[in-house]
């Protein structure tokens, strides 16, 4: 009797971290999209953005920003920040979390 009770427990569990983590993953991808829509106002300035190679090689700066919550600042990431800020009006008032999402969604 016990057991069928422990199981069942521990698989509400199971579906309450699986329910969470998806919800975490949806709300990041909506903020990331909303961002790069923002950012994404016409193909000129989007082509150039992607194809600018100081963004480009900032990626791996941007995810080791990302990742530690703002705590690892690579050179290249503040490179491509000051080259956002300059070329792109509406990065000029985003955060530089804001901007490594969106480096990483380029």
């Amino acid at each position: 009797m016990r057991t069928p009770l422990i199981a069942a427990t521990l698989g509400l569990f199971l579906l309450a971290d699986l329910a969470q983590a998806q919800t975490v993953v949806a709300t990041s991808n909506i903020i990331v999209r909303a961002f790069g829509r923002s950012i994404d106002f016409t193909s000129d300035t989007t082509t150039s953005i992607r194809d600018a190679k100081v963004v480009r090689e900032a990626r791996d700066d941007a995810a080791s920003y990302v990742a530690s919550q703002g705590d690892i600042r690579g050179a290249q990431l503040e490179a491509a920040f000051n080259t956002l800020r300059e070329r792109v009006p509406q990065a000029r008032s985003a955060s530089d979390q804001d901007l490594a999402e969106a480096i990483l969604a380029l």
